[in-house]
């Protein structure tokens, strides 16, 4: 059997990456194969917590050109992350990986609150545990939900699965043919650099809180159970190069 390097991760996962070539809303190919993927790690004894965004069901710039007030359309896209958190919960059921979903938003009847300590007594328990309501307050991005999540799961990484890129880059290297891929690069070189991986706030949480990241290409098959693995792929992000 193979052996993990990662006892405990965190992977974040947008809203679009449920949408597949549809680019809205949740399709069951998609999602399924998403999940057995989560399943072939879990089946290798790591802890795994999922960090879900929103953007399949509601983008917050459509609020904006509605004049919608930021904090209303900021709660409407937690609440986004809370559907696609059931949906995953149930697929995954449905393939025989025990789940449980916490809410920074209190809905007793669909989830649990988040409780740190629950969460972790489930990822001990073997449980996949996905954190839905983002941190429950506007104008924080799920990127910094999932490094918040990471550092208070006392998690080993986080895991930044991408759509349409593998790793990060100097630029768009769909628009830009001359972008150069990264390797490895510091949680200050995103901030100074304006790297479009994650947000200032969550960059600086990780960094403070020495989490690594890794940036990798969800659209091929294996590459979340390669990460896990320590596989070299993608971008490897952390508080100062090795």
């Amino acid at each position: 059997m193979d052996e993990p390097k990662y006892k405990r991760i965190v992977l974040k996962l947008s809203g679009e990456a449920l949408a597949g070539d549809a680019g809205f809303g949740i399709q069951p190919p998609t999602i399924h194969e998403i999940c057995q993927e989560i399943k072939d790690v879990h089946e290798l004894g790591v802890e795994i917590a999922i960090v879900v965004g929103g953007g399949n069901i509601w983008r917050g710039h459509v609020g904006a050109e509605m004049g919608m007030e930021r904090s209303q359309a900021d709660y409407m896209g937690m609440i986004a992350t809370i559907m696609n958190a059931l949906a995953l919960q149930d697929s995954l059921e449905n393939a025989g990986v025990p789940t449980r979903v916490q809410t920074s938003i209190e809905m007793r009847q669909v989830a649990e609150p988040y409780i740190r300590r629950k969460a972790m007594r489930h990822l001990e328990k073997g449980r996949v545990v996905i954190f839905a309501g983002g941190t429950g307050s506007p104008y924080f991005s799920t990127d910094t939900t999932a490094a918040l999540r990471a550092a208070e799961m006392q998690a080993d990484v986080i895991m930044m699965a991408k759509n349409n890129v593998d790793g990060v880059y100097s630029a768009d290297p769909n628009i830009d043919a001359n972008a150069v891929k990264y390797e490895e690069l510091t949680y200050l070189d995103i901030i100074n650099k304006s790297l479009q991986v994650m947000d200032t706030t969550a960059s600086s949480l990780s960094m403070d809180n020495d989490i690594p990241l890794v940036v990798f290409n969800l659209n091929k098959k294996g590459n979340i159970k390669r990460v896990a693995l320590g596989d070299t792929i993608g971008t490897t992000v952390r508080r100062k190069k090795q």
